[in-house]
């Protein structure tokens, strides 16, 4: 197929299907940043409100940089992988800092800065500053895969590598800004992992895919590891109107954001053995009988299965006290703390805030 041919077509019908979103509306390298971030692994339709809410807290990137990290976790609560979060901060901070508060205006320059990857690089690069380098991201793994029948897998160095070098060939140099917003765009919208409408489609008498019956078959993504269980037991301690709560540490999921005590095990656990083990620990006596056992969460991630219960702790001595880092919250403190989404179905299930 014609580079140019391929171009032209998507670029018509990106501009009389596109959907109307804001950080379509500017040539801002923060906006167009932070909306990348943002929908990175997330849905548009679930990342357009925290876009949003960012850009109604932190209009620019001093804004953002000069927040605290907590504030930043707290606002995107919610849509998970929160390391996006930290490094969103930690990258504002460096262009602040480093930059004087200007994006690096180039593909090469961008890709320096903390959490950002060829893929958003090349979004600022050239919806910003009109570089000619190209987005690849799923869409455009599984448009470029189906029209010209690519059948590397995308998660491969090898693949990846070919993808980037035919999208980088195909690239509009008028008009990369709208070239690599079409070609996402038709992804997302029309060229569907499951069900694509072949027989409307722009490419239908070229496309490699539709002409041999393999829509389903391409992209080819070679097999992940299965995901890993694990079992949490929370123990939930209150004391007045507060509860005993800690900010979670490094080298695990959830880092910065806040959870109650926590009892992990590599299989399911008797409830008398963890009160026993909880006991032990911290040199309490509560008896399973002060106990309220809730039922069974199942909370998905990337490649883990967290599967958890909350230990409610009916009695317990009036004295109690933990060390650093836990801590006692009121429940107006803790609507305002980062928490897991876990942490926000539990207290909302059991009417806690």
């Amino acid at each position: 197929m014609d580079k140019r041919y391929f171009s032209d077509k998507v670029v018509k019908w990106y501009e009389q299907n596109k959907r109307d979103l804001p950080w379509r509306e500017t040539r801002d390298p923060y906006k167009i940043w932070l909306s990348e971030i943002i929908l990175q692994q997330t849905r548009v339709n679930q990342g357009l409100p925290y876009y949003l809410k960012f850009v109604e807290k932190f209009p620019d990137v001093a804004a953002l940089a000069a927040a605290s990290e907590q504030e930043v976790l707290r606002l995107w609560q919610g849509l998970g992988y929160y390391t996006r979060a930290r490094n969103l901060h930690k990258c504002a901070q460096d262009v602040v800092s480093n930059h004087g508060a200007i994006f690096p205006e180039s593909f090469e320059k961008l890709k320096k800065l903390v959490g950002i990857g060829d893929y958003t690089a090349a979004a600022i690069a050239s919806i910003a500053y009109l570089e000619n380098v190209a987005v690849v991201d799923g869409n455009v793994f599984r448009v470029l895969s189906r029209v010209f029948g690519i059948d590397r897998e995308i998660n491969s160095p090898e693949g990846r590598k070919a993808f980037t070098g035919l999208a980088n060939e195909l690239v509009c140099r008028a008009r990369p800004d709208i070239h690599n917003q079409a070609i996402m765009e038709f992804g997302a919208l029309f060229c569907t992992p499951k069900n694509p409408d072949c027989h409307q489609c722009i490419f239908r008498s070229s496309c490699f895919a539709a002409q041999n019956n393999l829509q389903q078959m391409l992209p080819v993504k070679a097999k992940t590891k299965l995901a890993r269980k694990r079992y949490f037991y929370y123990f939930v301690m209150k004391k007045g109107n507060s509860f005993l709560m800690k900010k979670r540490g490094e080298k695990d999921i959830w880092q910065g954001l806040f959870d109650f005590f926590l009892v992990e095990k590599s299989r399911p656990a008797r409830m008398e053995k963890l009160v026993e083990d909880f006991n032990s620990a911290n040199q309490m006596d509560i008896q399973i009988n002060d106990v309220e056992v809730s039922h069974l969460y199942k909370h998905l991630l990337s490649h883990q299965i967290i599967l958890a219960k909350f230990i409610i702790v009916k009695k317990h001595r009036s004295g109690l006290s933990m060390h650093e880092p836990f801590g006692f919250y009121s429940t107006k403190k803790i609507a305002d703390l980062p928490k897991p989404v876990l942490i926000s179905r539990f207290l909302s299930d059991h009417q806690l805030l």
